[in-house]
């Protein structure tokens, strides 16, 4: 389970956090000074190292092409350690903003997808275009998470996963059974290629709809209660 923080490195952290994760939405991301001081105090040497990498990846990422955009941060988030909400956050379910993520070096297949989405929303990628999809893993017989990208509204998308590194159109990943999915538009159910029927307005999941809250109302983000 990750540490705790003392109170006043927490909270600005967290303010620093919400900024980011606030610039994210308009398709920018600030890496203030500031960020990267607290990252390595709050996580180490190592992490700052990897946010550095993160900010290079999403600069080098602007002038390339949506495929490679994808290929680009399917891989940086994939090369991080999977852990359970459990063991890392002492808790059943809880859902890392990319610095928690990045900072620990380690999360699960919501954080993978999280990370990844807000990226390629940094990259340009329009929210349309992704979808977070709750899935089975027939493999695993157990749920997960990836992130769904359309490149036109009637396309069958591409499914990026922590459990390969192959990105291949949802029609191609036969070993998972596509449940439902959602961004900040909208909630829908899933058919086999991922696409589904939209079954309800704005982003109403639980835990999607608590972490924007949680950035409105500069509650804790980065660190573990």
């Amino acid at each position: 389970m990750h540490k705790r923080v003392k109170q006043p490195q927490r909270l600005l952290l967290i303010c620093l956090c919400i900024s980011m994760c606030l610039s994210a939405t308009s398709l920018m991301i600030q890496f203030h000074p500031e960020l990267f001081t607290l990252v390595e105090r709050t996580y180490g040497a190592a992490a700052k190292t990897r946010v550095t990498q993160w900010q290079a990846l999403l600069e080098a990422g602007q002038t390339q092409d949506a495929n490679q955009q994808l290929t680009l941060v399917n891989n940086f988030f994939n090369e991080f350690a999977f852990i359970s909400d459990q063991n890392h956050w002492d808790t059943l379910d809880y859902w890392a903003t990319p610095i928690e993520f990045i900072g620990t070096n380690a999360g699960d297949c919501e954080d993978y997808s999280i990370a990844k989405y807000v990226s390629l929303r940094a990259l340009g990628v329009r929210e349309e275009q992704l979808r977070l999809v709750y899935v089975k893993a027939l493999a695993l017989n157990q749920a997960h998470m990836v992130l769904a990208y359309y490149a036109s509204a009637q396309a069958v998308p591409l499914i990026l996963d922590n459990l390969t590194s192959d990105i291949l159109p949802a029609t191609k990943r036969t070993d998972l059974r596509f449940i439902y999915s959602f961004n900040g538009e909208g909630l829908w159910n899933a058919k086999a290629q991922g696409r589904g029927r939209k079954i309800q307005p704005g982003g109403n999941n639980r835990l999607w709809a608590d972490l924007h809250r949680k950035i409105e109302l500069q509650t804790p983000l980065s660190i573990g209660e």
